[in-house]
């Protein structure tokens, strides 16, 4: 009997190594979409796309090539009028990957897709937050994004023309929080008072340092959902339980953690950490479609996305 036990046990076990390797973070990408309010968006950005796709890691063993490929074409397939990349292209210090991850967005810039991004901590060769050695391929990395005609932000910001002319929308991009150089006053103080903007962000940390009513909407990434969800749905990844306090593994955050007239959207990324597994946790691409605020502030967004 003791030895049937142990036996369905190891089955069990084998079906979800299976399944967390090979399966829901190969095969099922999460395509999230939801409508979201943005104050002062022009006229000419009325019903456009933004996608967000983040933590790439490539390099990493096993790591999710296809995957990746697969949440850049699905963008452009969906007609977004703008790319965000929310950081961690890398996993590790590489150059010659630092030039390989950038063909991944290749078919979003040969559209025509404006694509703006910033960068995480694995791109600064940061693998824990307390790292020491910084080998400088986060420069190198920018270098070459830029070449290929991305928009790399360091606590800058960049207006992105509206496809077919008309006013731009500006988007904030602060820096790395685990680099030490997350300064969301810098990139906010780029953008023009009255001025129609996202902002981007890594670490979703950052977020807690915008000053009210300054990120109307804000992304992010870093946390990769958690990787693994104890049950289905929302609030049960590890992240949520072995925590203290408020978390923010995914999902639009919660009102208390930032200040009013902000909102944050955070974004379960593609690649994967320290162990190539995703269970109840499928890689994700957001695709947000922008509407004018109705009011002075834009409406509180549903805590739960559509799946498409």
């Amino acid at each position: 009997m003791f030895g049937r036990v142990l036996a369905g046990l190891g089955l069990f076990l084998l079906f979800f190594a299976v399944y967390g390797i090979f399966i829901e973070p190969r095969i099922l990408l999460d395509d999230k979409k939801f409508v979201a309010e943005v104050p002062d968006l022009p006229p000419a950005w009325d019903g456009k796309k933004v996608a967000l796709v983040a933590d790439f890691q490539y390099g990493m063993w096993l790591d999710n090539v296809g995957m990746m490929e697969e949440t850049v074409e699905d963008a452009v397939d969906e007609g977004v009028a703008l790319l965000l990349v929310a950081g961690d292209f890398l996993y590790k210090p590489d150059s010659t990957k630092a030039e390989e991850v950038v063909e991944i967005l290749r078919p979003a810039l040969a559209a025509g897709i404006p694509v703006v991004a910033v960068l995480g901590n694995h791109d600064y060769s940061l693998m824990k937050k307390d790292s020491d050695e910084r080998p400088p391929i986060a420069e190198y990395l920018a270098e070459r994004l830029r070449a290929a005609g991305a928009t790399v932000l360091e606590n800058d910001a960049v207006a992105v023309p509206a496809p077919g002319g008309g006013d731009p929308l500006w988007v904030a991009g602060i820096g790395s929080v685990w680099a030490e150089n997350s300064r969301p006053d810098r990139a906010l103080a780029a953008v023009p008072d009255g001025a129609a903007r996202l902002v981007l962000m890594h670490n979703p940390e950052s977020y807690r340092q915008i000053p009210a009513e300054a990120a109307p909407l804000a992304f992010a990434a870093h946390t990769h959902g958690g990787q693994v969800r104890v049950f289905p749905g929302e609030h049960s990844s590890w992240l949520d339980i072995v925590r203290e306090g408020e978390t923010i593994a995914d999902g639009w955050a919660a009102d208390s953690i930032g200040a009013s007239g902000n909102r944050l959207y955070v974004n379960r990324g593609v690649g994967f950490s320290t162990v190539p597994v995703r269970i109840n946790c499928r890689p994700e691409l957001t695709v947000a479609t922008l509407r004018p605020a109705r009011g002075a502030l834009p409406e509180s967004p549903p805590r739960r996305t559509t799946d498409g």
